[in-house]
């Protein structure tokens, strides 16, 4: 209801026109817009694929007509649709749940989930980059970039309900409260200016397109609690999860990981980011701490893989849409969105036994985690490199290879 109510009042509009006047004269500038746009709108509405289906329509002619080829352009759209469900500070109501499952504020894991969001972003918009110099693309022209002061001027105040959300939630309110209040504060800040003010047919609007939302998630709970209700009635998650302990052996945390992340990847496939990360839940994060896996870090790694299940074949259900989008090839574009989107594959299995990236789930202090963040950024920026072969120039098989080597090398905490 809230996402409903916030894409009502012009917040939309808002993150696009400010994303142009952040990217929007870089070169690739309107591939840029378009991950951070769908990045913060995927935060909000928690669905890649009805993500991909609105913002999509506007992102993806756009980087066509700038020069990226219709799968790179579907692909980017995809991915930085996806990310949306493991990013802070909504997390596409995700964080709630897990919050929930662990019994922990919604605080806690909205702090872990700070540095792989970042780095998963980052990996995006450096690919993004590469691809556009590689390419020799430039961004918008000037008079297409709207001006920052006036944006902020005409729009800002669309912000006001997101902090106050957030400032909620971080004095202790549960997200239930924060968000009912939150949902009055933004009908509020519509009337601060005539050109965004909500009249009652809007209202209207959001409320009945943010029920319908509901009603699909609840759909979906149901069909869960049934799945839930019989893998643990029947004893199959138990079942499932000795085996794979038989497969790996005591301690062998990496190998239990892989295991996992085929398990959550497949258990995803198809199904919206909260209802991926409830059934993997059940099933896979049990195995994990099992093994010696730290509780938050187990949860991190099964939401991170469920979400991601959207771009990987052969169930893209976000590549494939943003495939109709673009008019392109749907295996070529998940294919290329799996390797604009490695990091988040990669990321999850160095804090299995390490969660130094998971901010505050350690007690080694804020400052390791921060030399760890700035080390994995670097190693972040060298993967795009050698994924898109593009550095300061087009890059040798050698250094690709040296550069691919030497980003996991440094994303190790």
């Amino acid at each position: 209801m809230f996402g409903a109510f916030l894409k009502y009042s012009g917040f939309s509009k808002f993150i696009n026109d400010f994303s142009l006047t952040l990217v929007g004269q870089s070169p690739g500038g309107p591939a840029k817009v378009a991950v951070i746009a769908s990045a913060l709108m995927g935060m909000i509405n928690g669905s890649a694929v009805a993500n991909v289906a609105t913002t999509g329509t506007i992102t993806i002619p756009l980087m066509k007509r700038t020069g990226y080829k219709k799968e790179f352009a579907g692909a980017v759209e995809a991915v930085a649709s996806t990310g949306g469900q493991f990013t802070p500070p909504i997390m596409g109501a995700v964080g709630f749940v897990m919050a929930e499952f662990l019994g922990i504020s919604y605080t806690k894991v909205m702090i872990a989930a700070i540095i792989p969001a970042f780095l998963y972003y980052l990996g995006l918009l450096f690919a993004v980059h590469f691809e556009a110099k590689r390419l020799g693309l430039s961004g918008l022209s000037k008079e297409n970039i709207p001006n920052a002061m006036q944006v902020v001027k005409e729009q800002g105040h669309l912000v006001i309900p997101l902090v106050v959300l957030i400032a909620l939630m971080f004095m202790g309110y549960t997200p239930l409260f924060a968000a009912v209040i939150s949902i009055f504060v933004i009908v509020a800040a519509s009337w601060l200016r005539k050109e965004t003010r909500m009249d009652l047919k809007t209202i209207i609007q959001a409320t009945a397109e943010g029920a319908t939302g509901a009603v699909s998630v609840g759909v979906c709970c149901v069909m869960i609690g049934v799945i839930i209700g019989t893998v643990s009635l029947t004893g199959l998650g138990l079942s499932m999860g000795y085996l794979i302990l038989q497969v790996v052996g005591e301690g062998q945390i990496y190998l239990a990981g892989v295991m996992v992340m085929i398990m959550s990847i497949i258990l995803g496939m198809g199904v919206p980011g909260v209802a991926a990360y409830v059934i993997v839940a059940a099933v896979a994060i049990p195995v994990l701490v099992e093994v010696g896996v730290n509780e938050m870090a187990a949860h991190m790694f099964c939401l991170i893989y469920a979400c991601l299940s959207n771009i990987t074949p052969p169930v893209a259900m976000s590549s494939y849409v943003a495939a109709g989008i673009a008019d392109s090839d749907q295996t070529k574009t998940s294919l290329i969105a799996v390797k604009l989107g490695l990091v988040g594959f990669i990321l999850p299995f160095f804090f299995l036994d390490n969660p130094v990236l998971l901010l505050g789930v350690t007690n080694v202090g804020w400052m390791v985690s921060l030399k760890a963040a700035i080390t994995a950024s670097v190693g972040t920026i060298a993967l795009a490199a050698g994924l898109n072969g593009y550095l300061f120039k087009k890059c040798s098989i050698v250094e690709r290879v040296l550069l691919v080597v030497s980003a996991i090398a440094m994303i190790h905490p």
